[in-house]
């Protein structure tokens, strides 16, 4: 058998995203993100093409990202509700990580597998958040999605798009914990 690490692993098997807008401060310093960001770096990514990058948006940014929320979400049409909840997740965040899914031309790696190198990240920027002692959740959203919204707020290019904002900062409440997929249902066992 080879060795366990048992504690990773009941790290793995009971961590729990905290929601967003139970986060406060203190948010981790410079220092800190980039350690996260360090980890969240070593995700799988087939043929080392490094798909992904990250804006790291402080309190300024996140308030500077809420009030275009209205204006954007009305050109749109959004429901009014939607475009609240939108600003409000930038309202109220103190620190926040946009991974960004950067695809990169290559004859090998197809673009679909960039798209989930980038989503290992988010989920190994949320596990290494967690892990280290922080809430973090990682959200989206309709305006992660808008071309408009995100290359004039954001800067992102044409062939980039927002994977995820991972939410970062002190837990102020432990959230219940939620229902889990039963296998049992969703499991399928392959021996022949």
């Amino acid at each position: 058998m080879p060795p366990r690490n048992d504690a990773a692993l009941q790290f793995l098997l009971t961590r729990r995203s905290r929601p967003a807008k139970t986060l406060g401060l203190p948010v981790p310093d410079r220092a800190t993100v980039m350690d996260l960001l360090t980890a969240a770096a070593r995700s799988p990514d087939h043929g080392k093409l490094e798909p992904w990058r990250f804006v790291v948006l402080t309190r300024p940014a996140l308030e500077r990202l809420a009030a275009a929320v209205p204006g954007r979400g009305a050109e749109l049409e959004i429901e009014p509700e939607k475009i609240a909840k939108m600003e409000a997740q930038f309202a109220a965040a103190h620190l926040a990580v946009a991974v960004v899914s950067a695809l990169k031309p290559s004859d090998k790696i197809p673009q679909i597998e960039q798209v989930y190198s980038a989503g290992a990240v988010c989920v190994a920027l949320l596990n290494a958040a967690l892990a280290a002692g922080w809430g973090a959740n990682w959200l989206s959203g309709w305006a992660s999605h808008d071309r408009i919204f995100v290359e004039t707020t954001l800067g992102l290019g044409r062939s980039e798009s927002i994977a995820g904002f991972i939410h970062i900062g002190t837990e102020t409440s432990a959230p219940p914990e939620r229902p889990r997929p039963d296998l049992e249902r969703i499991t399928t066992w392959v021996e022949a």
